[in-house]
């Protein structure tokens, strides 16, 4: 992992191209296009990283106001206070960063801001098994039903999916037995996307994936 290293003031940058290509659908950078078009007078939001002890957080996303923007350096202000008491930096100070470092960007002048990347988001919710979250099985048997897990208040829907981690030699007690999470489409996704072409399938679907050749056989 790439890291602005910034230790001697006791914190440092995050990169977060790494976060990003691990959780392509749930975690979103601006393009390097925009990135690029970074003026004075921006807000651009960085992965402050504390390299000293602290009483609650470690890492804290804050803004910068953009003050310097020549080439591939950056610098700034911190435009918020530190929700961590012993944050080693306080606002107003100084920051300098890189263009890659850039998680979002608010443009002072935006009707002259290239045109943010169109990309669809997968915040609807899902009940899939732990074991696909955890990374430890791929997606195997999956179907769609009326969605009733929705609670008032959520802020996503839920999406109706429910998702089956392999069974493989899992005896049947174990294998409904498993744990199971209620979270977003694109928490699952990042795990295993090869069921993204199904994903607009509409309720009282069912697929099972064939291992060999890596299709998704519909069931009745």
């Amino acid at each position: 992992m790439v890291r602005c290293s910034m230790t001697e003031t006791g914190w440092h940058l995050e990169d977060p191209r790494p976060i990003a290509e691990s959780a392509r659908y749930t975690f979103f950078c601006p393009s390097e296009t925009e990135c690029r078009a970074v003026r004075p007078g921006d807000l651009v939001k960085l992965i402050f990283l504390y390299d000293v002890p602290t009483e609650e957080w470690t890492v804290e996303r804050m803004w910068v106001h953009v003050t310097e923007a020549g080439g591939e350096g950056l610098a700034g202000t911190l435009g918020n206070k530190p929700f961590e008491s012993k944050a080693p930096l306080k606002h107003g100070d100084l920051v300098r960063f890189q263009h890659h470092h850039i998680v979002d960007i608010v443009f002072d002048k935006p009707e002259e801001a290239p045109p943010p990347v169109s990309r669809r988001e997968y915040w609807e919710r899902c009940l899939v098994d732990q074991c696909v979250i955890d990374g430890e099985e791929p997606v195997e048997y999956l179907y769609r039903e009326a969605p009733d897990m929705a609670q008032e208040g959520d802020q996503y829907p839920d999406s109706g999916w429910r998702i089956r981690g392999r069974r493989g030699d899992a005896m049947d007690a174990e294998y409904g037995g498993r744990e199971v999470a209620y979270i977003a489409l694109g928490a699952v996704l990042n795990k295993d996307d090869s069921w993204l072409h199904l994903i607009d399938t509409p309720e009282g679907c069912q697929f099972e994936r064939n291992f060999e050749t890596g299709e998704y056989i519909r069931r009745e």
